[in-house]
């Protein structure tokens, strides 16, 4: 029976030299998944290092590393500030998010979250959550429905695939969604647009964009100083989210200069170009030719040295 790949880590070696691990340092990996990020970050740690691996979805439980410097977190690391505080954690030296879907979410056919098979319409990364793709579907009314494709999807045509959707309703599959928006896709970009449209609604029924920016929020308060924050993205919303926090402190991008018309923030931006995989990188895991790594480090506020956190 041939072995399923649970999830091959983007840009791995970038991430590494990106985190700049301490050997005693304390690390966390938001998004564990199939855990190999974190065993490359565990190689680098000594035997004083902790790493805490967080993932909403108790599948990647299987995953977790047997060693007793790792805590695995079964939790949406929209709530890393509490799970840090409840494992008695001050601060950490560094935080990866892997923002992307893993290749186990897209092979559990059964989930929902890919069109390449028809399944019911979960969508779900957490299973103990209630909402589902289904429920979306089914209970959004036209204009909000449009408004998920066209934000979370990027798709010009919202408006007229949400009315196709309204109209095929009940919907019950995966299979009945795409027979109601194949008729109003170019048989040339039918792959694409199909993507973008299951996109917007995993991250309408996950949340993704509102966890994505308490992340960002939170990595301010559990950092130490001159601590790393590593982010992979994989679409322009959520690049764009990483890339105006890192520049300017606050999600909205907002700047707020000084006298001197320089930009107050709290970081300082190691990636002036974002990072992007190799061709190599690519031909050897082709779901990795989306990734961008921005990672950004926490400045040591004036008058404070590291060795006062």
């Amino acid at each position: 029976m041939e072995q399923t790949v649970y999830h091959i880590p983007a840009l791995l070696d970038e991430v590494i030299a990106g985190l700049a691990i301490k050997h005693d340092g304390t690390y966390v990996d938001v998004t564990f998944g199939g855990g190999g990020h974190s065993r490359g970050i565990m190689q680098h740690l000594g035997p004083k290092g902790h790493l805490i691996g967080f993932d909403q979805d108790m599948d990647a439980w299987e995953n977790r590393l047997n060693d007793e410097r790792f805590t695995f977190a079964h939790a949406n690391f929209a709530y890393l500030k509490n799970f840090l505080r409840y494992y008695g954690v001050a601060g950490v030296d560094g935080i990866l998010a892997d923002l992307g879907v893993s290749f186990h979410h897209f092979d559990a056919v059964e989930r929902g979250f890919t069109f390449r098979a028809d399944a019911p319409l979960d969508m779900r990364m957490n299973r103990n959550a209630s909402f589902t793709a289904q429920e979306l579907l089914n209970t959004y009314d036209e204009e909000r429905l449009a408004q998920v494709l066209y934000l979370y999807g990027e798709l010009r045509q919202s408006r007229r695939l949400a009315a196709a959707i309204i109209k095929a309703r009940p919907l019950s599959s995966t299979g009945e969604l795409v027979n109601a928006v194949r008729p109003l896709l170019k048989p040339s970009q039918e792959k694409k647009e199909l993507s973008m449209v299951f996109q917007a609604l995993r991250i309408e029924v996950n949340g993704e964009l509102d966890a994505l920016c308490k992340l960002l929020s939170q990595s301010l308060e559990v950092l130490n100083p001159g601590g790393r924050l590593a982010i992979i993205t994989y679409h322009s919303l959520e690049d764009r989210l990483v890339k105006n926090f890192m520049r300017t402190g606050n999600i909205e991008g907002r700047q707020e200069k000084d006298f001197f018309g320089r930009v107050n923030t709290p970081w300082r931006v190691l990636t002036g170009k974002v990072i992007v995989p190799s061709e190599e990188e690519v031909q050897r895991n082709p779901r990795s030719r989306s990734a961008k790594l921005r990672i950004a480090e926490l400045l040591v506020p004036q008058g404070k040295s590291e060795s006062n956190k």
